[in-house]
C-alpha cells in the first residue's frame, strides 16, 4: 500500500502500512522541507505511539522537545508559541490498530498542498537513497511520490537503536516548555469566569485529553464527570468518544447533567450532548458558536466556514440570521485556509472540528466545548433549547462505498447521475458524492426532505458506485 497525505496526515495500519522506517524518511523528509534546527512531538494513546514517536525523532536530524501525550491542539499550541514545526503520532478517531503523523509548519499552522507535495517528492528520494540504489538508474517516475512503497525496504537495514528519543532538557531551555499540558489549560481557562453551576460529562475517548479535559474543568470550578479517561493503548476511541457517543448520553441522563462533551482520540474535535441525552453535532456547536461572536461583535464580516457536508440547514440557519457562509472541500486544513484567505474568526466541521480563528491555529476540542458551557451558562437556557431553536436538520444518510480505487473525481464521473437524483429532490435537498481522504472509499451523502427519500436516494447512488468502481 502507498502512504501519501491524506486530509489530515499519512495514516495507516500502525507497524505493517505505518513501519517505523516509513516514518523515520518521513521525518528526514519533512525536516529537509521545513528546514528547522529543532522540532516538537507529541502523540495520543496507542500502543504503537512511543515506537513511532522514536523513529520519527530518529528521523528528523535536530534536536527535539518530545511532549509525550497530549492533545493534538496542545502541539499546535506550542509549535504557535516557539515557532518550531511539529509532529503529532496519531490516528484521530481511527481504531488503535492504526496510527498516523500529522505535521504543522511553524507557527502551529497546517501544511498547505504545496508543502506536502514537496515532503511527498523529498520522502521518495530519501527513499531511494535508504535502500542504496543509484538514481541514475532509476525511471524519474520511480522519484514520483505515489510510486513509493514503504513495505520495499528490508527492516534489517535499520539498527533499532538508532529510534532512541533525542530530546533536550525543556526546563533548562530558558522555560520554553514546561508542563506542557497545565500550561495549555491555563492558555484556555485564564480569565474565564466559574462553571461552578454545571454539572458536566466529558468522555475523553480514552485518549490525549484524558488529562487535559479534567484539569480544564476543575480549574473551572464545575462539577464535572469524567468517563473514558483510562488509556491501555487499545481502547482509545472503542465505544467511546466523538463517534461514538451513545455512553456519554447514557452517561449524562444518569448523572442529571446539564450536557455532555465526547472529545475523540487526539483531541482536536468535540461533540456534544444535551440535558436530554440528544447528540448536539459540530453544524449545531458551529451555529451557536456563530451567533454567540456575532452578538458579541467578534465575527469577522459576518461570516463563517464550513465544509460540503454540512447540512443544508445549517446553511438556512445561517441565511436568516444575517451569516454569510464559505464552503470548502472535506477537512479542517481546508477550512483553516479560507479562513486565513479570508481572515474570519469561525470555521468547522459538521464532524466536531470547530475552529476559533482568532485564539487558535487548528479545531480544538476543548477550547470548543469549554465555550459551549460558557455560552450555555451565559444564555441561561438549557443546551436542549439552544440547539433544538438554532437550526433544523435535514434528514441525511451517509454511505460508504468500498472500492478498488479512490476516484478522486467521482462527481465528474458521475454528474449525470448526480443531477439527476438531485433534481428529483425538487429543491428540498442535495447530493454529495466524494472520495475518502485516507481510505479506499467513495461516499455518498444525500440530505432530503424525508428520512426515507434521503436513504432510498443514497441507496439508489451507492448501488450505481459498486456495480462501476467495486
Amino acid at each position: 500500500m502507498t502512504l501519501r497525505f491524506g486530509t489530515d496526515g499519512v495514516r495507516g495500519v500502525a507497524l505493517t502500512q505505518l513501519t517505523p522506517q516509513f516514518v523515520a524518511l518521513l521525518g528526514r523528509a519533512a525536516s529537509t522541507v521545513l528546514h528547522a534546527d529543532r522540532w516538537l512531538i507529541g502523540r495520543d494513546t496507542r500502543e504503537s505511539g512511543p515506537q513511532l514517536s522514536a523513529a520519527f525523532i530518529d528521523g528528523v536530524h535536530a534536536e527535539v522537545t518530545d511532549l509525550g501525550v497530549i492533545p493534538t491542539p496542545a502541539v499546535a499550541f506550542w509549535s504557535q508559541q516557539l515557532g518550531l514545526p511539529a509532529a503529532v503520532v496519531t490516528a484521530s478517531h481511527n481504531r488503535w490498530t492504526d496510527n498516523g503523523v500529522k505535521i504543522f509548519a511553524a507557527g502551529g499552522t497546517k501544511l498547505t498542498d504545496d508543502v506536502e507535495t514537496a515532503i511527498e517528492v523529498a520522502l521518495a528520494q530519501h527513499a531511494v537513497d535508504r535502500a542504496q540504489l543509484d538514481p541514475a538508474q532509476l525511471d524519474p517516475a520511480q522519484l514520483d511520490p505515489a510510486q513509493f512503497d514503504p513495505a520495499q525496504f528490508d527492516p534489517a537495514q535499520f539498527d533499532a537503536a538508532q529510534f532512541e528519543a533525542a530530546q533536550f532538557d525543556p526546563a533548562a531551555d530558558a522555560g520554553t516548555v514546561f508542563e506542557p499540558i497545565e500550561r495549555y489549560v491555563d492558555h484556555l481557562v485564564g480569565g474565564r469566569s466559574s462553571l461552578s453551576s454545571l454539572r458536566i460529562v466529558i468522555d475523553c475517548a480514552n485518549g490525549a485529553m484524558s488529562d487535559a479535559a479534567p484539569s480544564a474543568f476543575q480549574r473551572l470550578g464545575a462539577d464535572y464527570v469524567a468517563i473514558h479517561r483510562s488509556p491501555n493503548g487499545r481502547n482509545i476511541n472503542d465505544h467511546c468518544g466523538a463517534t461514538s457517543p451513545a455512553s456519554l448520553a447514557a452517561a449524562v441522563v444518569q448523572h442529571q447533567a446539564d450536557l455532555g462533551l465526547a472529545f475523540d482520540g487526539d483531541g482536536d474535535r468535540v461533540i456534544a450532548v444535551d440535558h436530554l441525552g440528544n447528540i448536539v453535532d459540530g453544524d449545531r456547536m458551529l451555529a451557536l458558536a456563530a451567533l454567540q461572536l456575532r452578538d458579541a461583535r467578534e465575527l469577522v464580516d459576518d461570516t463563517v466556514v464550513v465544509t460540503v457536508m454540512s447540512n443544508l440547514g445549517f446553511h438556512r440557519a445561517m441565511a436568516r440570521a444575517g451569516i454569510q457562509v464559505v464552503t470548502t472541500a472535506v477537512g479542517d486544513r481546508y477550512v483553516l485556509e479560507a479562513l486565513d484567505a479570508g481572515g474570519y474568526s469561525l470555521g468547522g466541521e459538521q464532524s466536531g472540528h470547530i475552529i476559533y480563528r482568532h485564539l487558535a491555529t487548528t479545531g480544538d476540542g476543548l477550547l470548543a466545548g469549554v465555550r459551549l458551557a460558557h455560552d450555555v451558562l451565559a444564555r441561561g437556557r438549557p443546551l436542549a433549547e439552544l440547539a433544538g431553536q438554532v437550526m433544523t436538520s435535514y434528514p441525511q444518510v451517509l454511505v460508504n462505498v468500498r472500492v478498488a480505487d479512490r476516484h478522486p473525481h467521482i462527481a465528474d464521473e458521475l454528474v449525470d447521475e448526480i443531477q439527476s437524483a438531485e433534481t428529483a429532490l425538487n429543491g428540498e435537498g442535495r447530493v454529495l458524492l466524494r472520495p475518502s481522504g485516507t481510505e479506499p472509499l467513495i461516499r455518498v451523502m444525500v440530505e432530503a426532505a424525508t428520512a426515507d427519500l434521503a436513504r432510498s436516494t443514497a441507496d439508489g447512488l451507492a448501488d450505481l458506485v459498486r456495480s462501476r468502481f467495486a
